[in-house]
């Protein structure tokens, strides 16, 4: 017999730092539920989670997304409602360490301060002398910096220091993670972790590539299983940024494949902008949908 939604989540731990989270009795839950093994599923779903971690998540995250906590709810039930027909969830984890090129500590200016968090450094400032970097490389990151710009990039914005490998903040939100483990147990799947973010010498919004490294590389893991698929979803944090270029990333490598590009559907609500995006990401959104043939849904409408 199938738990209740309520057995499996607390929609009121959501966004709790140190939520009790009894994963041994989440995935004895799953065992017991009758479902068929994710390997005998005739059509195949995919949920690409990204960056569903405590330090994106309103009220407690260093680099909070406003709305983060009821797209978890709806992401969560989701997952609940379409249990028999979800197939696998992979979900991105951002992993940073304190010394990386878009946190504070890199940077010092003329007066030896670090910037302010939100700061927008360019080429030119470093070129200028207005900031160097604290470790001697700043012949590097004007490198970085000037391929970021010539190629249309987002600007080099200064992050509070966030998803620091081994903190809370780091980890997947507890209550997703219920459900995450409930699934897997349930359809005898394992959820697929992908690191990113790691190269302390660029920025890594996207699940498929950084916005510029030297070696180019490609996570032709996530495309490849993204082949196998008949439907793709995805939801996560911030819409504005990781969400949005994991989408443009895919989306880019299968540019001439609309038999890929139109299996992947957005859930429009299960993800939210950082504050000040909020116009433009939809309009990118929907120049993806014009382009591409993908679906932008709410979770609500959606049922495999």
């Amino acid at each position: 017999m199938k738990p209740t939604y309520e057995e499996i989540v607390n929609i009121d731990h959501i966004a709790s730092l140190g939520s009790n989270e009894d994963i041994n009795q989440i995935l004895a839950l799953g065992q017991t539920t009758a479902n068929l093994p994710a390997s005998q599923d005739t059509k195949r779903t995919l949920l690409l989670a990204i960056d569903v971690q405590n330090d994106f998540m309103e009220e407690i995250g260093s680099l909070a997304v406003a709305g983060s906590k009821d797209d978890v709810r709806r992401l969560t039930q989701w997952m609940y409602r379409n249990l028999s027909s979800l197939t696998q969830v992979i979900c991105s984890l951002d992993c940073h360490s304190m010394m990386q090129i878009f946190h504070p500590i890199w940077w010092l200016d003329k007066d030896n301060k670090h910037p302010d968090p939100f700061t927008i450094i360019t080429y030119e400032d470093v070129a200028r002398g207005v900031w160097k970097a604290t470790n001697g490389e700043t012949d590097r990151s004007l490198e970085y910096l000037f391929n970021l710009e010539s190629a249309g990039k987002k600007q080099l914005c200064i992050w509070p220091y966030h998803c620091l490998e081994g903190t809370e903040g780091a980890k997947l939100e507890s209550e997703f993670t219920k459900m995450l483990y409930f699934h897997a147990a349930a359809r005898n799947v394992r959820p697929r972790l992908v690191y990113k973010g790691q190269d302390p010498y660029t920025e890594m919004y996207g699940i498929i590539h950084a916005e510029y490294d030297k070696e180019g590389y490609v996570n032709k893991e996530v495309l490849d299983a993204i082949r196998e698929f008949d439907a793709i979803y995805i939801a996560g944090q911030a819409s504005s940024h990781c969400v949005l270029a994991s989408a443009e990333q895919i989306l880019a490598y299968f540019k001439d494949d609309r038999s890929i590009t139109s299996r992947i559907t957005i859930l429009e609500d299960c993800m939210s902008p950082i504050a000040g995006f909020e116009e433009n990401t939809k309009e990118k959104f929907n120049m993806l949908r014009e382009r591409y043939g993908i679906k932008i849904r709410k979770s609500t409408d959606v049922v495999l």
